[in-house]
């Protein structure tokens, strides 16, 4: 088995598999399960400046989407910070970093946007012996209405401004936790860099709500007589997630700062994924408030034979080797022409290829081989748009095959060119740049 050890911004751990800050984080009692199962780190639950406690709904806190099998996709959640006092939290801190010195824990921290109320939770945070801190700009309800949470995370020079007082005023690695909520997260990427950031993570939850009960006319989770908006999370997100890790890690400004990715990593395979797409270590959250924490035993033997069958030596040879083929569609190759086949002995003739290509793409597909009922791609008409791919409910029987240079495309009538690399070079681009 391969040696998963893992070093996030110093960090050191047994694996890349963290919990993110959340319910399961969010007591020692907890913890302590977890780190038995086989997390290599924790997120500590969001704690919140010493006063008067967070006060919770105590109705659901949480609503679903399901699958057709019941598979959960989704939880929209409308918990708050912890509830638990301050001084609880330091203490089982102190006593789980005591028990499992060789396990990264990182504290997640929310506090008004006050220089003061930033230094003073820092100092007390610091003397836990906590491996770093995540400053939670990313919680998009409850706690942003009261100016914290998303309510920074949205607005770029306040990321910037507590970033760097958090550096200023302690010595453990600062994480900056990103709100998708955001039109290009980028630019909040960007300004915690300013700020001095070590590392981000991204994503937190996404505004949502998750459903309307149309007999009662109550929107779910309801509390009472009334719901509210909330953060959705779970395998449903992981495309979105995916899309900003490899927008942040590949971007110059961010200038490769490490990135803790979260959103939707239910296994071993989700996690290999962002980790390709530049995360160094993945959080995770629904899967095992779904499953239990024991989930990780499989993530950590199906990670360690994924690096194996690809002869890395370990998962630094994973990180970011997916994000050189990730571009903007200005650069795609417009030289890649496909086509659609049909694998005859292995089509059921169900029909599904036809009936979707036929009303919402290009009429594509016959009904009729040699006068019989049958499939068969129209290649004239086929633009190699994969739709048929996806929805034939037998796996490989539809594939795509690359024509190669030289060869006609019967829908355009005109040979694969090699003129031209992408859109910048095309001839119908009005914007085209000679030699770009």
């Amino acid at each position: 088995m391969i040696d998963l050890k893992s070093n996030f911004i110093g960090i050191q751990t047994p694996n890349p598999f963290w919990l993110a800050s959340a319910p399961p984080t969010d007591k020692a009692y907890n913890i302590n399960r977890a780190f038995e199962a086989g997390w290599g780190g924790v997120m500590w639950k969001t704690l919140g400046e010493a006063g008067p406690p967070i006060v919770n709904v105590s109705g659901p806190r949480y609503g679903a989407w399901h699958g057709k099998d019941r598979t959960l996709m989704g939880l929209n959640n409308i918990e708050l910070i912890t509830d638990r006092s301050l001084d609880i939290n330091l203490q089982e801190i102190i006593q789980v970093k005591k028990d499992w010195p060789d396990r990264g824990v990182v504290v997640s921290l929310m506090v008004p946007c006050e220089e003061q109320s930033w230094k003073d939770i820092l100092m007390q945070v610091e003397d836990t012996g906590a491996d770093g801190i995540e400053l939670n700009f990313g919680c998009p309800h409850g706690m942003s209405e009261r100016g914290m949470g998303a309510a920074v995370g949205q607005v770029p020079d306040y990321v910037e401004m507590v970033t760097a007082w958090c550096k200023q005023y302690s010595q453990l690695p600062v994480i900056v936790k990103l709100t998708p909520n955001i039109s290009d997260i980028r630019t909040s990427a960007r300004a915690a860099v300013r700020g001095g950031a070590d590392a981000v993570s991204m994503i937190n939850t996404i505004n949502s709500v998750m459903g309307v009960d149309i007999d009662t006319m109550r929107v779910s989770p309801t509390v009472g007589e009334q719901g509210a908006h909330g953060g959705y999370c779970g395998p449903a997100v992981k495309p979105i997630a995916m899309h900003m890790v490899s927008e942040v890690a590949r971007d110059a400004e961010c200038g490769g700062i490490p990135i803790s990715a979260i959103g939707g990593v239910s296994n071993w395979r989700d996690a290999a994924e962002f980790m390709a797409l530049g995360a160094t270590n993945v959080q995770v959250c629904t899967a095992v408030m779904t499953y239990g924490f024991r989930i990780v035993e499989d993530m950590i033997d199906g990670l360690s034979r994924c690096l194996a069958d690809r002869n890395m030596a370990s998962v630094d040879d994973l990180i970011a080797a997916a994000v050189p083929t990730v571009t903007d569609w200005a650069k795609l190759d417009l030289n890649y022409v496909v086509k659609a086949q049909i694998d005859q002995d292995s089509c059921i003739k169900c029909g599904r290829c036809h009936i979707v290509c036929e009303d919402t793409s290009h009429q594509a597909i016959s009904t009729q081989i040699n006068g019989e009922r049958g499939f068969e791609v129209i290649d004239k008409e086929c633009v190699g748009c994969n739709l048929c791919v996806n929805v034939c409910p037998v796996e490989d029987c539809i594939s795509l095959r690359q024509l190669q240079a030289g060869e006609m495309d019967e829908r355009t009538g005109l040979p694969v060119s090699g003129d031209y690399r992408n859109w910048s070079q095309h001839p119908n681009n009005p914007m085209r740049v000679a030699g770009e």
